[in-house]
Formats: structure tokens, sequence, C-alpha cells
């Protein structure tokens, strides 16, 4: 072996030990403990601290492809104070769990199953007390698997109206302005729900700029956008025409404000609420980058916020590459 063959051997040995550092970073359980412990009857959760012994219950809900091990973690952290709790998964990413029921469901396209744990969460929540504690946990995906439908909106509806806005090329943000304005949940409708109840959402963020409203839709989050943004983007993406009719009649009732807007900033509902991002994906670059380092190699970090077709933002990098 050339000592160039043996060098390339030894990049590609270094390339995969920097990914796998990267994703132990942000790895769900991991990103979860990193944040949260109990001590005694005190849960510290980041720089908050609630007394569990002032707690009567403690629910534990949530939506997304990695909250299985995030509630695997907080199950770790709790114990036997949890009183019970559901959350959504996609199929095939579960974990075995003793006081948390996974609910599994599709991803992205909504289904049945989604819309009948959405269902279970809501009805639970809506138990919440005063002297109640529900910990949310959220992570990509989240949206999709936490599908439920405005009244007068059927999930065949929902399921349309996703794959045309999939096939267009819109952005997770414009997406999940749409889904929160066609859900009985998401865009702070959660928190609503469980008020008066203390609320925690942890969420692992795969949304560029970690916005906490786009984080699976914002279910505990104030939501800024409105019926007007989603009639622009229909608008832009020129799509009002291909997604259900019965869609497009809400978002015009939205409009015209002959439905209610989602809670907005400011709103009482939100004053028990502590939302914190608990990993993302700049942690996982910032991991990498250290271990590249480590590893001698000099590491520059391009961008955190780079958003397109995977296939063809792997060529401008590829290009960069190159050219170094």
């Amino acid at each position: 072996m050339t000592a160039y063959v043996r060098q390339i051997a030894q990049m590609r040995k270094d390339a995969v030990r920097i990914f796998h550092q990267g994703l132990k970073a942000v790895e769900p359980a991991t990103a979860v403990k990193r944040l949260c412990r109990a001590d005694g009857d005190r849960l510290i959760i980041d720089q908050r601290v609630y007394d569990l012994s002032k707690t009567e219950r403690i629910f534990v809900v949530g939506a997304g492809k990695a909250s299985a091990p995030m509630a695997a973690a907080v199950e770790d952290i709790l114990a036997d104070r949890i009183t019970g709790g559901t959350v959504n998964v996609k199929y095939g990413h579960t974990v075995p769990l003793k006081k948390i029921r996974l609910m599994q469901a599709g991803h992205p396209v909504p289904d049945e199953p989604g819309t009948k744990g959405a269902e279970d969460i809501l009805n639970l929540v809506k138990t919440a007390g005063k002297r109640d504690l529900v910990i949310c946990l959220f992570s990509g995906g989240g949206s999709a698997l936490l599908p439920l439908s405005s009244a007068e909106l059927t999930l065949a509806d929902k399921q349309a109206a996703t794959q045309v806005l999939l096939d267009c090329g819109a952005s997770i943000h414009e997406i999940n302005t749409i889904r929160k304005h066609l859900s009985g949940v998401k865009g702070g409708q959660l928190a609503r729900a469980a008020h008066p109840a203390t609320i925690v959402s942890l969420m692992l963020s795969d949304v560029i700029g970690d916005d906490l409203d786009v984080i699976a839709s914002g279910p505990t989050v104030p939501d800024s956008s409105t019926y007007e943004e989603c009639q622009r983007i229909l608008d832009r993406r020129e799509i009002a025409d291909s997604i259900p009719e019965s869609i497009r009649a809400h978002i015009l009732r939205g409009v015209r404000g002959r439905i209610p807007e989602t809670p907005k900033p400011g709103d009482p509902v939100f004053l028990g609420t502590q939302n914190l991002v608990v990993g993302c994906n700049r942690d996982a670059v910032l991991a990498a980058a250290s271990e590249a380092r480590r590893l001698g190699y000099e590491a520059l970090i391009l961008s955190t916020r780079i958003e397109g077709e995977a296939k063809e933002v792997a060529r401008v990098l590829a290009a960069v590459a190159k050219e170094i």
C-alpha cells in the first residue's frame, strides 16, 4: 500500500469519527440529560428549578422522530414520579418505556394513528391543574406526527395539503406556518389546553435558526404567524388551486377574522411555560469541528444555516473542498 493510499484510508476513518462525534453531541437522551437532572425534590432544567414536593402530577407528552429516547431520558431522571403520558413517534422509532406510552404514526404524511395519539395528548393535558407539571418533548418530525385537525377539516385534507407543500419545495417554515393554522394543537394551542399547569418543553431542533415556533410547529410557543401569511404562502408557491377546497376556505375564513387566531406573544397561557432547545444542528457542527481539530485538521465551519436540496448543496460544498 502506497503512502498516498494509506493517507486516504486514514482520512476516511477520521471522517467517520468526526461524523459520529457530531451525532453524539445531539444524541436525544444525552441532550436531555445534559440540561435536566433531579436532586431530591428539585427538578433542575437549565437554570430553572421546579419544586416537585409541591407538584401533584407529572405528565409527559410529545412528538417527533427522536422523542422516544428523549422520553426514556425523562423516565431515567424522574422514575416513578411520572403519572403517565403519550408520545407520538415515527413507525419503528421506539424504545422500551415504563410510564410513558408510545404511539407509532406516519411521517412525513400524517395518518390516523397520529391523530389518535394527538387526541390522547390533548385530552390528557386538558386534565392538568395548577399544581401539575406537563413535560413536552419535541424533535424533528413532530409537526407531522401531531396531526390534530381543526374541527371542519379532515385528516385526508391535511394529508393532501402536506403532500402538495412537500412537492412544491416549500420550506419547513412555510409548511409549519400552514400546519399551525390547520391544527387544534400546534402554534401554542397545546399550551392553551394545558393552562394553568406548569409546562416545560424540551426541544431537539432540526430547524435552521432554531426558531421555537417552528420546531414541531410550536405546540407550546406563542405563534407570530397569521392566516394572512398562510395565504401569501399559497400565492407565492402558486398552489392555491392544488390544495383541497376545504383548506382554502378555512384559511380565507381566518384571513377575514371568522376563525380565532393561534395564541400570540403576551397571551397569559404562556406565563408558566419554559421552552428550551436541548440540542440543535449547531451543536453537532461544533462537536464535529472540535474532533477534527483534535485529530490535527484545520476545521472551518462554513455555515450552519444552509438550506436547499441536499444534492445541490453537496455540489457546492464539494466545490469548496476541491478549491481548498
